[in-house]
């Protein structure tokens, strides 16, 4: 029975028919959330906002057309086999664009950027090297970029770590469970670039994103969040109807979200359990407030942080489907 119109696999996105009958009050819990985020306004940017253009899963291809900005972000997964060749292809390809600045992370398609992966490679791609050119390339590392001659700046925090879904030649994974992530991020950045998303955000119904890296973005909360790796996090249904962005606010309303989207999957349970319909009475309660105090109050937005699924490789095709995000911050 909990077959019935499954997806082929956990990376495809399921049917909107499928999630209603394995995630009842889950699927409740996420049209609420939903409904009330798209009543509220987004966070505001600077006074000099600073165009940001977010990519990711290019996998060798070269999407037809980029948009302009200031700063251009690729959240990793350049290659589909990871050699230095096809690496440099990309490389040089975005070197070309003209954004001011040029960020980019590894993903797990990036198998020689991983000395562990890198000794599935032929021995002579082993030998091989790359030249970054004009571009930032972050492993594990900070860099903080000028706009508009020293006016404002950013600084960029970026990571390729991934919980563990392929065989050796994937690079950067670690046992899927395993905290990689706590007090890794400086808590004075802007902007976190990692390839995998955290969980419950833009990563499937599945929630196939990591839990510490969740717990780490609730510590440092940055302006914004850009990764990619689960392609259909953007071509689920919900997903869809956000765009494939999500402002999350760190409030109560917020943890009680993802508390319901961490309860177990199952029809009868998910009807069943008590606990389920109080966590949808509270997004209900929690949301609706944050509603009134955003626009009848006049509060504060408070502290969010805006997420971004910037895959621009659609679902599993081997295509290029997908937009360039782009976000001002």
């Amino acid at each position: 029975m909990s077959s019935f119109l499954a997806p082929a696999s956990p990376f495809d996105p399921p049917s909107l028919l499928y999630t209603l009958r394995t995630q009842p009050g889950k699927s409740l819990v996420r049209a609420l959330d939903l409904t009330f985020a798209l009543l509220r306004s987004s966070p505001a940017p600077d006074s000099l906002p600073i165009r940001v253009v977010c990519i990711s899963d290019t996998h060798c291809l070269k999407p037809p057309h980029v948009p302009a900005g200031d700063l251009l972000i690729h959240a990793g997964d350049l290659t589909k086999a990871g050699t230095p060749a096809e690496l440099q292809a990309q490389i040089d390809w975005l070197d070309s664009l003209p954004h001011e600045h040029k960020v980019v992370i590894a993903g797990n398609h990036d198998t020689w950027l991983d000395p562990r992966s890198r000794q599935t490679l032929d021995t002579r791609d082993q030998e091989g090297g790359v030249e970054w050119k004009g571009l930032h390339y972050l492993q594990h590392s900070v860099v903080t970029l000028p706009f508009f001659n020293g006016r404002r700046e950013l600084k960029l925090y970026g990571a390729p770590q991934i919980p563990a879904c392929g065989g050796e030649a994937f690079a950067f994974q670690y046992p899927r469970g395993h905290d990689a992530w706590s007090e890794t991020v400086p808590e004075d950045i802007d902007v976190l670039v990692t390839h995998t998303p955290p969980k419950h955000h833009l990563d499937l119904p599945a929630a196939l994103g990591c839990e510490h890296l969740l717990s780490e973005v609730w510590r440092v909360w940055p302006r914004l969040h850009v990764f990619g790796h689960i392609h259909a996090g953007r071509s689920e249904a919900f997903s869809q109807l956000r765009g494939g962005k999500e402002v999350v606010r760190w409030c109560e309303g917020q943890r009680c979200v993802e508390r319901a989207l961490s309860r177990s999957d199952g029809l009868i349970r998910g009807l069943l359990d008590p606990r389920g319909w109080l966590d949808v009475l509270k997004v209900l309660c929690y949301s609706a407030a944050g509603v009134l105090w955003d626009r009848i109050w006049g509060g504060a937005g408070g502290d969010a942080t805006i997420m971004v699924n910037a895959s621009l490789m659609y679902n599993n095709t081997g295509q290029l489907r997908n937009a360039a995000q782009v976000v001002e911050i």
